[in-house]
């Protein structure tokens, strides 16, 4: 498992990954972003080969997390789910703010 600010990526086995999702385009500077920062418009990306879907992540050789405010963290090949982590304020829930 890891975790950079409010996005967690949880290594998954390939076959609980569903079938049929279609792939979420790069942004215009041909990153894979995971999450983009509500507060400083940062983001959460993978600059290099990798295929982004909603939720889950392939990175077929592995890659890096980078963010302008993180320390990078490398990730192994392989599929993860990417969950954007929420945090409770009274009577409900919000996605975390980074």
């Amino acid at each position: 498992m890891y975790r950079q600010g409010d996005v967690l990526i949880v290594p998954v086995a390939e076959e609980s990954v569903p079938r049929g999702l279609r792939p979420v385009p790069r942004d215009p500077r041909g990153r894979l972003v995971l999450a983009e920062g509500e507060a400083t418009g940062h983001c959460h990306a993978i600059p290099g080969p990798g295929t982004l879907y909603p939720g889950f992540l392939h990175l077929p050789a592995g890659g890096r997390l980078v963010h302008e405010e993180h320390d990078p963290i490398s990730l192994p090949k392989g599929w993860f789910r990417v969950i954007r982590q929420r945090e409770y304020v009274p009577g409900s829930f919000r996605m975390v703010a980074d």
